[in-house]
């Protein structure tokens, strides 16, 4: 199984690690952003079982993943609410990806505020029609199942949005399941593109809204949006709700937008 060959390999114990298999879960010439963020997020949290929930991450996509890798991760500070987590992947002696983890306790509350409800609802996934059948790269093909949740395509407004889910989620749990699908749109910017072109993810950093997130059937509605796009890079804003319409993570990213 695709899944299983991508976090079977993941040991407590770090160190040299080979994954079998990924064509499946290939992004070009590299592993798809999400799936490299899961490997880096697994290898802290079997290395360090017992830290608190994660809150937030920042990854950084240096340069392409591979099969071979050197999985190396550490505490940089463990205080008593709060740990910090480097992960990093390593591929023929070069960082491929580093990344950070933020882990906290819950406390007492001194400030309650819901997120907004999602603008201009689409309505349940149940009633979507489908998207990218036959098109995109192999990992979407062969790893998601997409949902139309806008009524526009082609040029416009410089947003996508879809209902997105994993076809296997077996062995999963929720918060890896977002870390490897929040990354699946291509940006909004791809939207104000003047022609076609390859776009790549530099970086990554979101907040978890919601420690324990829950959904219906799998399905959660991801949004990329571009805040602004000009000299070869978009900056946009990522977000996931899951099928009521409840927010479960907010998220940031750098895009380069070539051609």
């Amino acid at each position: 199984m695709s899944l299983a060959n991508l976090i079977d390999p993941i040991a407590a114990e770090g160190g040299a690690t080979r994954f079998e298999n990924l064509d499946n879960w290939l992004q070009g010439r590299t592993l798809y952003g999400g799936a490299s963020a899961l490997i880096a997020y697994l290898a802290a949290v079997r290395a360090f079982p017992d830290l608190p929930p994660l809150r937030a991450g920042q990854v950084a996509f240096v340069a392409p993943t591979g099969p071979e890798v050197e999985l190396k991760r550490e505490i940089v500070r463990q205080g008593r609410n709060v740990a910090q987590v480097r992960s990093e992947i390593w591929c023929e002696g070069h960082c491929t990806l580093t990344a950070f983890w933020l882990f906290g306790t819950a406390r007492e509350p001194n400030a309650v505020h819901p997120a907004a409800p999602v603008a201009d609802w689409p309505g349940p996934p149940e009633e979507a029609e489908t998207a990218m059948t036959g098109k995109g790269p192999a990992f979407i093909q062969n790893n998601f199942e997409i949902r139309r949740a806008q009524d526009f395509s082609g040029p416009g407004e410089p947003v996508v949005r879809r209902w997105a889910r994993l076809t296997d989620r077996e062995g999963l749990d929720p918060v890896s399941e977002l870390i490897l699908l929040g990354d699946v749109l291509p940006p909004g910017a791809m939207r104000a593109m003047k022609r076609q072109g390859p776009i790549s993810s530099i970086n990554w950093s979101f907040n978890l809204l919601d420690t324990a997130p829950t959904t219906r059937d799998g399905w959660w509605l991801s949004e990329n949006a571009s805040q602004h796009a000009d000299a070869g890079y978009s900056s946009e804003r990522l977000r996931l709700w899951n099928a009521d319409g409840r927010q479960v993570l907010d998220g940031m990213q750098s895009v380069a937008v070539f051609g």
